[in-house]
């Protein structure tokens, strides 16, 4: 046991938390009682949306304030339970009317703007399975998860759908519907799309919700691996039990809480717990439409009277370069519980809540394919700063380690690192990877989950994160796959081999760096340099494209072919480089080439972290 702990915060006023006894919450809980809590129909059957919306809609919660909206430009549209109800209701009349059947996948690929909100919950109604899409992503990300998923039907926006879908489209054949919000001057619809506010100002406001079965596919999450392209796990309407139960646990959320998720609804933390949790609980939910400002962000908590506040170690960071002074500036006298994740929360950050805030930041610990929150620091409990805290009732975690037939035997001993497992069973665990079904029966080892993260479990049952165990780069909350960039300059004329890596950064956890072979008959020019972080960026985006450069002669490679990002890695760190008897042969350092820097990493992650993929 450490003796670094911060009591628990609870101060005059504040409700009673939900969990206030951890053992006999845990002794107690079951997911068939947790089931029970919610509505479901009366043929055993749940639908996402309806227990999100509908139940409060048709309710004494049907004028509560569910959703208030930020607009940039200072624009506030409120809408409550009955509205958003009806909202989503003429979306799902809308897919109904195209013909657009139970099953299809839905995409959407928006800015945080209503539409987008309606869009997830009226598909959701109609039984389609929906997938955000982060709208930092450049043409080629799209186009792969698009593919991968076959979506028949796209939500966008006039600007979105002219720089990144027009120049793909003809490469999306399944794409069969285009629902465009004019978000440019000009009234001029992109060819072979349709006005959605047009569409759903047609549409009815009643709709009978769909009763989908509880192993009914919902939701679509793509997750990035190391090689290969992003897989997209496969989530249920039955996981909703687990949105609702861990947002009461972990995030301690009441019905008369006002919630700000920061996270954008392309990754996974902005869906789970940037809309469905928060419905589900019956709060209000705040959504702000504008880039990260930290100034901006203060404003919001102060003048939404925020009560609960969910956002990434990213975030965190930058506004901590701001100092303390800037948040003490305000009061806050709402604000009673703040959480992160997305990455580890360093124990400086936590305890800067209490000079910002007057309240610590509870870590917690999920991952996209766990599809809720799994290990949390509970508000009626310590925080151990840098924990990524204890498992959730209703959740088994363990330390293991893998053996040679397939098997993973547990580790004991407190302290000791080996790779975290949940025992199967929650309800939003995911049910797949979409089309990859070898690939899926891997992340398991009989009852048990492999998450791929390595970590430790101190005496008292604190979990403590040590690190991935593949070389998935985490920058500013986003999960990025080295695979994806590589392919990427691959497409460039000049280049002949890529490896990327993530490089430690004080603000975003890490930035990506690539480091390039040219082919023959190219120099490595500064100017070459800006137009490869050019032409990647178009690509893949912003968030995603490298932020530095090296050039070297070759890149090390194991004899069978394949890049060793690990070396790469440890050379630009100047860390041990380990066994190196399957390379190819030896390779110049990284650290001796020549370098090209990106112009300053100021991110736009801490509004759209991967917040619970770590």
């Amino acid at each position: 046991m450490t003796d670094d702990v911060i009591p628990k915060t609870r101060r005059p006023g504040d409700p009673p938390p939900q969990l206030e006894d951890y053992a006999l919450a845990r002794e107690r809980f079951s997911w068939t009682a947790a089931r029970a809590s919610l509505e479901g129909f009366p043929d055993g059957t749940i639908n996402i949306a309806h227990e999100a919306v509908d139940r409060h809609a048709l309710g004494p919660r049907a004028n509560h304030l569910a959703l208030r909206w930020l607009g940039r430009d200072g624009t506030v549209r409120d809408f409550t339970y009955r509205e958003l109800s009806e909202a989503s209701n003429r979306f799902a009349n809308v897919l109904d009317e195209l013909g657009v059947p139970p099953g299809d996948t839905v995409f959407v690929l928006a800015g945080r703007i209503p539409e987008l909100y309606i869009a997830v919950l009226g598909a959701l109604k109609r039984g389609c399975v929906v997938s955000p899409l982060f709208s930092a992503f450049g043409p080629e990300p799209i186009r792969t998860r698009m593919t991968i998923g076959a979506g028949r039907v796209l939500v966008t926006t006039t600007s979105l759908y002219r720089k990144k879908i027009a120049p793909i489209r003809q490469d999306l054949p399944a794409l069969k519907h285009v629902l465009i919000v004019h978000d440019e001057p000009d009234n001029e619809l992109p060819l072979h799309t349709m006005e959605l506010r047009t569409l759903m100002g047609w549409s009815p406001t009643t709709f009978d919700v769909r009763h989908t079965r509880p192993e009914e596919p919902a939701l679509l999450h793509f997750t990035s691996g190391t090689t290969g392209r992003p897989k997209g796990a496969v989530h249920v309407h039955g996981a909703v039990v687990a949105h609702a139960i861990t947002g009461r646990l972990a995030l301690d959320l009441h019905e008369d809480d006002v919630f700000w998720c920061t996270a954008d609804p392309g990754w996974v933390t902005g869906t789970s717990y940037g809309i469905v949790s928060p419905l589900v609980n019956g709060a209000t939910m705040i959504v702000d439409e504008a880039d990260f400002d930290a100034a901006r962000w203060y404003d919001i908590l102060r003048d939404q009277n925020v009560s609960v506040w969910y956002t990434a170690p990213t975030a965190v960071r930058m506004m901590m370069k701001g100092g303390a002074a800037a948040a003490a500036q305000h009061s806050y006298p709402k604000l009673r519980f703040i959480a992160s994740v997305g990455e580890p929360l360093n124990p400086q950050a936590v305890r800067w809540g209490i000079e910002a805030f007057g309240l610590p930041i509870h870590d917690n610990w999920w991952q996209t394919e766990t599809g809720g929150i799994m290990i949390a620091n509970f508000a009626a409990l310590p925080i151990r700063p840098g924990s990524m805290g204890l498992p959730l009732p209703g959740i088994e975690a363990a330390i293991v380690r893998r053996l040679d037939d397939g098997s993973v035997a547990a580790v004991d001993t407190p302290d000791q690192e080996g790779e975290l497992a949940l025992k199967r069973g929650w309800p939003s665990m995911f049910r797949g990877y979409l089309g990859e079904d070898e690939r899926y029966r891997k992340c398991f080892s009989g009852d048990w989950y492999l998450t791929g993260d390595l970590a430790r479990c101190d005496a008292d049952g604190y979990f403590w994160f040590v690190g991935r165990a593949d070389d998935v780069i985490k920058s500013s909350g986003h999960l990025i796959g080295p695979f994806e960039v590589e392919s990427a300059f691959m497409d460039h004329p000049a280049v002949a081999e890529a490896g990327v890596i993530g490089k430690p950064d004080p603000v975003a956890g890490e930035i990506v760096k690539a480091f390039v072979a040219l082919k023959p008959g190219f120099d490595a020019t500064p100017a070459l340099e800006r137009e490869l972080l050019a032409f990647v960026r178009r690509k893949l985006g912003p968030a995603v494209a490298p932020k530095e450069i090296a050039f070297a002669p070759s890149l090390p490679k194991t004899r069978s072919g394949k890049i060793m990002r690990r070396l790469l890695k440890a050379r630009e760190l100047g860390l041990p480089e380990g066994d190196t008897s399957t390379m190819e042969g030896d390779a110049p350092a990284a650290n001796g080439v020549a370098h090209a820097a990106a112009s300053p990493h100021v991110g736009s992650a801490p509004t759209d972290p991967e917040s619970a993929a770590r």
